[in-house]
């Protein structure tokens, strides 16, 4: 899935009621970019729930950009709308063409964390818990299933 958000607004989300947007909405091609900024304004707002924002699947985002969870979280702040903060993403830290920006994205949709050691117990249990196969899921499908069954208050099967 590749959601186009970038014209609309960024606005203080409050997760304690609500699902970030999904990791696979994308802006400026940056999958991650639109459910990070979400976190990013909404543990501002005081809003964040259970969520974090600068976490580990922020942090795939910040490293591949080469910014700090504070540089984005200042952008996040300042953007009106998602595209705003596409246009700072292209603009800040490490150079990246529209074929790497695609590549990196489409590769972080596939990841599997069931194969690293250093994720695998984390996601297996959560992917167990929710009634998935961790061998045939990935970590976004793991998130937006765990989205779904925080917020709708039954296990996604």
């Amino acid at each position: 899935m590749n959601t186009n958000i970038a014209n609309s607004p960024v606005t203080n989300l409050d997760l304690a009621h609500q699902a970030p947007h999904s990791p696979r909405a994308r802006i400026a091609g940056f999958c991650i970019a639109a459910r990070t900024a979400d976190k990013s304004r909404a543990t501002t707002a005081g809003s964040a729930g259970e969520f974090h924002f600068d976490c580990p699947l922020d942090n795939l985002l910040f490293s591949f950009k080469g910014i700090t969870a504070e540089q984005f979280k200042t952008a996040a702040q300042g953007a009106g709308n998602y595209a705003d903060l596409g246009v700072w993403l292209l603009a800040h830290g490490q150079a990246k063409t529209p074929a790497e920006i695609t590549a990196w994205s489409d590769q972080m949709e596939a990841f599997n964390p069931s194969q690293d050691p250093a994720k695998a117990a984390y996601f297996i249990g959560n992917c167990k818990k929710l009634g998935l196969k961790p061998e045939a899921t990935t970590m976004f499908d793991m998130l937006e299933a765990d989205d779904r069954a925080t917020f709708s208050g039954r296990p996604v099967r």
